[in-house]
């Protein structure tokens, strides 16, 4: 806006984008503090890869600033879930944030982060983080999900509790486990329709 001629139309997409983070922030608080009055999800039908791929497109400036290779497989035919696509996406947010920030102390190797979605056991679905960081230690993938437990410096020990209470509202279960290079995998599954 500040030039000669000022890019009207850059700056009504910049204000729509504004507008639409501003509403996902107001969504966010809302069904966290629902979450926290035990109150049920909304449910509706969802398709997973769609949440999965609208969660890295808000990722998607964060893991090129920090360097990250981003790959998905995202499964083929994968049956709806009924689900809070609002808390699922922030289930799926608080992974892939985690794992960006695992990798930003790597150097010397590539950063790489996959991130999938297939069937599990059960006929429902299953959502995969990997990261290429440092990893959890056996200790340290039974405590993850426990409320103030953290391996950061600055880390309050909430986000993948909150990821825990919300898969489990869901239905689901989430888990932890190390990779057989360098990183770790965080994975839920919830059932289908």
């Amino acid at each position: 806006m500040s030039s000669e001629a000022p890019d009207v139309g850059k700056a009504r997409e910049a204000l729509d984008r504004i507008v639409k983070a501003g509403n996902r922030a107001s969504d966010v608080i809302s069904r966290l503090r629902a979450l926290s009055r035990k109150a049920p999800p909304l449910r509706d039908s969802l398709a997973i890869n769609e949440a999965v791929l609208d969660v890295i497109a808000l990722t998607r400036g964060e893991v090129v600033k920090h360097g990250i290779s981003l790959r998905t497989e995202l499964g083929e035919d994968l049956p709806p879930i009924q689900a809070d696509r609002v808390q699922l996406q922030q289930v799926i947010l608080n992974l892939i944030m985690n794992a960006v920030e695992a990798m930003s102390d790597v150097h010397g190797r590539p950063r790489e982060l996959l991130v999938g979605t297939g069937r599990d056991a059960t006929g429902g679905v299953l959502i995969r983080v990997t990261d290429s960081g440092p990893g959890v230690s056996s200790e340290s993938s039974d405590r993850v999900f426990e409320a103030f437990y953290t391996t950061k410096p600055r880390g309050m020990g909430m986000g993948l509790s909150i990821c825990r209470t919300i898969v489990e509202a869901h239905g689901g279960r989430i888990w932890a486990s190390r990779t057989a290079g360098p990183g770790a995998t965080l994975q839920f599954a919830l059932p289908a329709l």
